[in-house]
């Protein structure tokens, strides 16, 4: 893997215990009681903090009170989705980039991966943050998702396997979680395309797109995902054509979400994120109607592309008839030039002139996205929504916006950069948001199970990881990976919890959109299951250092706080939960079943406390 640069704050003038970053203009990185009992008090006890501030909704709520940013003083944190009232400082250079205690480092690896594990923490601790990152991105790339499906019987596994498998069980886990976290941006629904044969490869080989975006370039990316045909499928680009005599028009699906959603979004920002705003106080738009309809005519033209030969090439055991074969899974969709619009396009001030043939004419309409000065701090603040916090404070966003304009080799949108920035600076490392009420997000459903089955040895006895699809918010997790209920992912990145606390300060909860009476205790009901027994029978951890410290429920809870929460749980839940593990008393003579349900509730009752929920 080439190496890549971090950008190094603009300004820095500051000492760093990391040698190079005051010295050098770039950093180089080479490659990135009772079970059943228990379980009750836990619903109650999450129950009661959580729905305090949920139900309902709203979306694109104003901006939050901004953060002091900078060097050791991140204050409140500001949505970005307005004004806020904090000045934005001069960007400082990196302060913390040495993890000076286990709770630090479990902190940056439950940010920038699933899970943290002793031997993770270890590393952390022994090569900082940086170095640690350098390694993880430079490492071998684990088995594709297509790879997984192609090496299963026809039709063995789904997308739901392929995702889990790759979620729960890839070495490079830091890759995973970024990929993740661009699924939610650059959206595609395992529930919303149908193919007519081929789901799961079409979907891996989506969800193989975006693993390799984490460490590619945005431009890359945004052309990777138009052409996917997933994509096509799930926004209309498969089979679009162009204008006709008749009046028919091009889809415009694409040519919509690929602005508002994945690229520059509604409106005009500032570089820091916050929205810019006319004479008349209203927020400007970013694109109009008219970009709209003429950028849907570069989207013109393509479909699967499937050659003559592998055409009706593939007979599936015991079928009647052949099949395409699945190789158009694996490509980008072809232009057939016959059914491109050539008629001239003009969308945000750019023009593609007519009769330009349909590759140069994406090319011009990619660039332009690329380009827009909106990119790096639209992007970049849902990014850092998704690993950090819900609320940045305008000046990270900026520093993450630098970071998308330049990484430091003057080159814009290395993504490896990008993530790096969001996970190094100084606001997602520093300790001030772990004292501020507004720092931080509510941990995703579908992480927190991932998070499980990462920390005490998940294994699939037939490498089939059947966990399937756990949208059910009122038996499972209300959330499924790949799984989105439409192109605006699980959740709205504006979305304003009403009657809220929240609501009050003007701050944002992008994931309490996921948060309601039924999801509460549906959450709490299928992990008292999923701790225990697994998922469907295969699918089961080991806890087997767990059950070392089974008679010791003070060093038990200890355990389980660093690795699950970086020891966000307070000295009072902490006392609260182990008080609750000591009766039953469990001695060195108790049954199996009684030990085993003292290691289960615990599990379970961290897991409902509201310091674990809300990662800070």
């Amino acid at each position: 893997m080439e190496d890549f640069a971090i950008a190094r704050p603009k300004g820095a003038n500051g000492p760093s215990q990391a040698a190079g970053i005051t010295t050098a203009s770039r950093i180089e990185l080479a490659g990135a009681a009772d079970h059943s009992t228990s379980a009750a008090a836990a619903v109650a006890l999450v129950a009661a903090a959580t729905l305090t501030a949920c139900g309902g909704g709203t979306e694109s709520g104003p901006g939050g009170p901004g953060g002091t940013g900078g060097v050791g003083g991140v204050g409140g944190a500001g949505s970005g989705a307005g004004p806020g009232n904090a000045s934005t400082p001069s960007d400082q250079a990196y302060l913390y980039t040495q993890a000076k205690t286990d709770t630090e480092a479990a902190r940056f690896l439950l940010q920038a991966q699933f899970s943290a594990s002793e031997e993770d923490i270890a590393a952390v601790r022994s090569q900082g943050y940086l170095a640690w990152l350098r390694e993880q991105m430079a490492g071998p790339a684990s088995q594709t998702g297509w790879a997984w499906v192609a090496s299963k019987a026809y039709g063995a596994v789904t997308s739901d396997d392929m995702i889990w498998n790759q979620l729960m069980a890839s070495p490079d886990a830091i890759r995973k979680r970024m990929a993740l976290a661009l699924s939610e941006i650059f959206v595609v629904s395992a529930s919303e395309i149908a193919p007519p044969n081929w789901h799961a490869q079409a979907i891996a080989q989506y969800w193989d797109t975006l693993v390799v975006g984490v460490t590619g370039n945005f431009r890359e990316l945004l052309e990777n995902v138009t052409l996917n045909p997933a994509m096509g499928y799930f926004l209309n680009t498969k089979g679009n054509q162009k204008e006709d005599a008749q009046g028919r028009q091009p889809d415009e699906n694409y040519a919509r979400e690929v602005m508002q959603l994945m690229s520059i979004g509604l409106h005009q920002l500032n570089a820091d994120g916050t929205v810019k705003t006319g004479s008349d106080g209203a927020p400007l738009d970013s694109y109009s109607l008219a970009d709209v309809s003429n950028l849907a005519r570069v989207f013109t033209g393509y479909d699967r592309d499937i050659p003559a030969a592998e055409r009706a090439g593939f007979t599936p055991p015991g079928a009647s008839r052949a099949i395409d074969s699945n190789g158009w899974t694996t490509r980008p969709m072809a232009l057939v030039a016959s059914r491109h619009s050539m008629l001239e396009a003009r969308f945000l001030g750019a023009v593609v002139p007519a009769n330009t043939e349909g590759k140069a004419a994406l090319k011009i309409a990619l660039d332009t996205l690329h380009n827009h000065p909106n990119v790096g701090p639209f992007i970049g603040r849902q990014l850092i929504q998704r690993l950090v916090t819900s609320n940045p404070s305008p000046a990270y966003v900026k520093r993450v916006a630098d970071a998308f304009a330049d990484n430091g080799a003057g080159v814009r949108g290395d993504m490896k950069s990008v993530f790096a920035a969001v996970l190094l600076d100084n606001e997602a490392r520093g300790p001030d948001g772990l004292a501020n009420p507004y720092f931080g997000r509510l941990r995703e459903p579908m992480l927190r199970l991932v998070q499980w089955g990462r920390t005490f040895g998940i294994t699939s006895a037939e490498d089939t990881w059947k966990i399937g699809d756990l949208s059910d918010s009122s038996a499972q997790l209300g959330q499924s990976p790949l799984r989105a209920p439409s192109v605006f992912n699980f959740f709205r990145p504006g979305y304003v919890p009403p009657s809220s606390a929240i609501a009050s300060a003007k701050l944002v909860a992008p994931e309490f959109q996921l948060v309601n009476e039924s999801s509460v205790s549906g959450y709490l009901n299928f992990m008292q299951g999923v701790i225990p027994g697994g998922l469907n029978g295969s699918v089961v951890a080991s806890y087997t250092a767990e059950r070392a410290l089974v008679l010791d429920p003070a060093a038990l809870v200890h355990r389980l706080n660093l690795l699950l929460t970086a020891n966000q749980l307070d000295a009072a839940s902490v006392a609260r939960i182990t008080g609750a593990l000591n009766t039953p008393a469990v001695t060195e003579s108790s049954t199996d079943t009684l030990k085993d349900n003292r290691l289960y509730a615990a599990v379970l009752l961290v897991m409902a406390a509201p310091a674990y929920l809300v990662q800070k």
